[in-house]
């Protein structure tokens, strides 16, 4: 009984780690989004200088 409660909060346990995990990569996401408009914005703005 005790050992099934002992995997049970370990499976508990890794299922957090792995939403941590995802929570991380979502931001990382967000990051890599925010700076891919950042430098299309930067180069809109030369290619209007140019025209």
């Amino acid at each position: 009984m005790q050992a099934d409660a002992l995997t049970i909060q370990a499976d508990a346990l890794t299922m957090q780690a792995d939403a941590l995990t995802m929570q991380a990569d979502a931001l990382t996401m967000q990051a890599d989004a925010l700076a891919l408009q950042g430098i299309g914005k930067f180069n809109s703005l030369q290619i209007n200088e140019m025209l």
